[in-house]
């Protein structure tokens, strides 16, 4: 039934095709922002520089004429390095310290005299093997200031968290359209400029801004192909932007492998989606805005051009979905909850009553849990051995699948009984990584693919999820406070992932715990699947109390049928003509 949806819609909405696979191909482009810095803030090895010109290194019982012929030696952050200088200086080089050896007894390793420690005052030495250059080489980004290169994927997701929050509102006022504009070229724009900042702090302002306009496309994206997609193709639609994402983080990791110095490879990953941002001026607004802000002229053109793609011979009029929607209006008014629905509604009224307080909160945690899930094996995934371009290409190629077991699943099993094995599952993949050896690279690897989609699945599913959940009048903003805690739970997995240095399985333990608990805690919920969307919080309420009453009561659906029409005059009218 899925993949006929699929077929249908791009056999029957040639034009929503083509703006859908348009529209969510920028979203690569965010998936790639995102996950960019696991490349390109990466601390090689490396030690204190020294005063002068080197003739011998020695390391344990290993000499070479340079420090670049020892990297491949280095095993551990606690080792040293011992050099002699043309003037005949024996000095030993840490990481964040230096020793210069009082009395001279030739070149050995061990050595019990006197030595005098100084600062590295004449910068550090790095291991380039791997990478040429990286923000932390670039700006000495070690020891002391090593809290600064922590901070740069947290910052990010600041900006993320603020550019959903601003660039949803400004969608709103000023259309779907001048967003999505707006927001892809300051991708690219933003993404170009990050390569050629001069300091750290400028490095983090631009990075900050290109978090911004990311977040703000993604979002904008979401609302844009779900208003223009129609409602059989909707889910699986809806859910794959999501795919597109994960395809940007696959780009990443190829991205990495060709190109090792950080500014350079920073370029190429922003002119990867340029294409788009040629050609995102020909991208219509969406006809539910246009009627929204009475823009009846500029709605009838959009829906006259969905007709001559769609092939359809007699479009829909504006009139007639005006009319359609005054009937709807005017039924309304018989509605005996139509004061409610016409208050103005406030956070707080996700904590109305004791249902719909236990059921936010459960869902505000299974967004928070499913970020947080998400990033932590994203960001890991460059750090669990073996070749770690490979690692993050497949972190990212195991959610195309995950998706489209989540849309065949949340359709056949329902949405509750998806989510809560998912959920479970994923907390025990955790824990079963915790006990394989640290030799068995390719094992680890596969166990944190596994944890990965499970994850995906929960973290895919949760967005229609919240929107079943709550009534009409509180449904926008139990999405988007959902969507906050989301970006919460991104700003939080950074800090979640460098607990790493305090324990190895640290994350992971944390992501089981939430997963469980998300898990155990969903098992409360109702289940949607096949139950009509309720229009009140008392409708909500008693959904979850009572499991009959709101699958043999049809509430009343007003305001819907003119954007129904929107959506189905293709499908319909081409049927017609056929």
């Amino acid at each position: 039934e899925g993949f006929s949806s699929v077929k249908c819609f791009l056999s029957l909405y040639r034009f929503q095709a083509c703006v859908y696979f348009a529209s969510v191909f920028q979203a690569m482009s965010c998936g790639i922002h995102y996950l960019a810095s696991v490349f390109m803030a990466v601390t090689p090895n490396f030690v204190c520089g020294f005063p002068g010109n080197v003739s011998s290194v020695l390391f344990h019982n290993s000499s070479a004429s340079s420090i670049e012929d020892i990297w491949t030696l280095w095993t551990s952050t606690e080792n040293y390095i011992v050099v002699q200088l043309e003037n005949g200086e024996i000095w030993e080089l840490d990481q964040c310290s230096r020793s210069k050896r009082e009395v001279s007894l030739g070149l050995i390793y061990e050595y019990k005299g006197n030595k005098s420690v100084f600062p590295c005052s004449d910068g550090f030495l790095y291991d380039d093997t791997k990478w040429k250059s990286t923000v932390v080489t670039q700006w000495d980004l070690v020891c002391d200031r090593e809290w600064l290169a922590k901070l740069i994927q947290p910052t990010f997701m600041l900006g993320v968290l603020i550019g959903a929050v601003i660039f949803g509102d400004i969608a709103d006022r000023l259309g779907r359209q001048r967003v999505i504009w707006f927001t892809s070229a300051g991708q690219f724009a933003f993404g170009i400029a990050v390569a050629f900042t001069f300091d750290y702090y400028s490095f983090v302002v631009v990075r900050f801004l290109l978090a911004m306009v990311s977040s703000g496309y993604l979002v904008v994206a979401f609302v844009y192909v779900t208003e223009f997609v129609g409602i059989k193709a909707r889910t699986w639609a809806s859910m794959h932007v999501h795919a597109f994402f994960a395809m940007g983080i696959m780009v990443v990791a190829l991205v990495g492998f060709l190109v090792r110095t950080w500014w350079v490879y920073q370029i190429f990953l922003s002119i990867a989606t340029l294409p788009f941002v040629l050609c995102c001026w020909m991208l219509p607004e969406t006809p539910f805005w246009l009627l929204s802000e009475e823009r009846y002229e500029d709605a009838q053109k959009v829906i006259d051009t969905m007709a001559r793609w769609n092939k359809v011979s007699t479009p829909c009029k504006v009139s007639e979905l005006c009319s359609v929607q005054q009937d709807d209006l005017a039924s309304g008014r018989t509605d005996d909850d139509d004061t409610s629905s016409t208050k103005k509604h406030n956070i707080l009224d996700l904590f109305c009553n004791w249902e719909i307080a236990r059921r936010t909160i459960t869902v505000w945690l299974i967004w928070f849990t499913g970020s947080l899930g998400y990033y932590v094996f994203s960001l890991s995934s460059v750090s669990l051995g073996g070749n770690e371009y490979l690692n993050l290409f497949l972190i990212g190629a195991v959610e195309l699948p995950c998706y489209i077991i989540a849309c065949i699943a949340m359709d056949k099993l329902g949405r509750r009984n998806t989510l809560i094995p998912f959920l479970i599952l994923s907390a025990l993949i955790c824990v079963l990584i915790m006990f394989i050896p640290q030799d068995f690279n390719i094992l680890i690897i596969l166990a944190n693919m596994a944890g990965k989609f499970s994850i995906g699945v929960a973290f895919g599913l949760i967005y229609l999820y919240t929107a079943e959940l709550y009534p009409t009048i509180v449904r926008s903003l139990a999405v988007g406070s959902g969507s906050m805690m989301c970006r919460v739970g991104s700003v939080v997995a950074p800090f979640c992932v460098y607990l790493r240095s305090v324990w190895i399985f640290m994350p992971l333990l944390l992501v089981g715990i939430m997963a469980l608990l998300s898990g155990i805690l969903t098992i409360m919920l109702p289940e949607t699947l096949g139950k009509p969307l309720t229009n009140t919080l008392v409708e909500a309420t008693e959904m979850g109390r009572n499991k009959k009453s709101c699958s043999e009561k049809t509430p009343p659906a007003h305001s819907g049928a003119a954007l129904e029409k929107i959506e189905m005059f293709g499908q319909e009218r081409v049927s017609t003509d056929k």
